[in-house]
């Protein structure tokens, strides 16, 4: 075996019995492979003054988001950098806090509770904050927070039905429902704009697709279905979840593009 080092065609190259070149980056993977995969490592945490933790969100940087609850049984959010430090927070005038989800930007959406009344927050990368209502709700849940900064979740109105918001970067809010719904929920929602939920009707429980062009297409997994669990969509516009068959039992789903 001869080591040459290539002047002006790319990096070091090995040549291998039977002539065939492979480049020492492939070699390297090809050593690494050889000597196992790393092992996966668990690292358990809880924020200063908790006594429970919920994280409900984590972005590709590795910050995760969640609430805790302290000693007093009070809810408080909370964002966990990737180096291990813990950032607490409220919204002004909160009395209990329960973040949703975090987006890669590090903005972190949720609800808190003034006493009275539930509104949706979007806390900044700065830690400023933004409280938002929808028009004629009685309480707001945001549920998930795109790249752009763009809101989905649910409302209740003053019935106590629950309808489906998008609200955009600029803070302009626009309603929906499934057509036939009684309530609906978003759940998640991707970068292209795509919101995935589920929907009641007057019989069951349906998973819905709604399109960055606000078309609406309505799904339901091959089981008979008595349950339906919060839907996650991808960027590619795969969802999954899970649904349970009329007997009690949950089983996964993915809904490919």
């Amino acid at each position: 075996m001869r080591l040459d080092r290539t002047s002006r065609r790319g990096p070091v190259a090995r040549r291998l019995l039977g002539g065939r070149w492979v480049t020492a980056a492939v070699v390297a993977m090809a050593l690494g492979a050889a000597g196992g995969a790393h092992a996966a490592t668990m690292t358990s945490f809880d924020p200063p003054g908790a006594a429970n933790t919920y994280p409900t969100g984590i972005n590709k940087k590795g910050a995760i988001a969640g609430q805790y609850i302290d000693g007093s049984r009070v809810s408080h959010g909370f964002l966990r950098a990737p180096d291990g430090t813990f950032t607490s927070f409220d919204p002004p005038g909160s009395v209990r806090t329960v973040p949703s989800g975090i987006n890669n930007k590090g903005a972190i959406t949720g609800w808190h509770s003034d006493g009275s009344v539930q509104h949706g927050f979007l806390r900044a990368r700065d830690g400023s904050f933004t409280s938002f209502d929808v028009p004629g709700s009685n309480a707001v849940s945001p549920m998930s927070i795109s790249k752009s900064g763009a809101i989905t979740g649910s409302y209740s109105d003053t019935t106590g039905l629950s309808h489906g918001f998008l609200r955009a970067p600029d803070g302009t809010v626009t309603t929906f429902d499934v057509s036939g719904a009684i309530s609906t929920y978003p759940t998640s929602l991707n970068d292209k704009g795509m919101i995935a939920g589920i929907y009641s009707d007057a019989s069951a429980y349906h998973g819905f697709l709604r399109a960055a062009d606000g078309t609406i297409t309505t799904f339901d997994p091959p089981e008979e279905i008595d349950s339906f669990s919060n839907p996650s969509i991808n960027k590619a516009g795969a969802i999954t979840g899970s649904d349970g068959d009329i007997n009690g039992q949950s089983h996964g789903f993915l809904r490919t593009p």
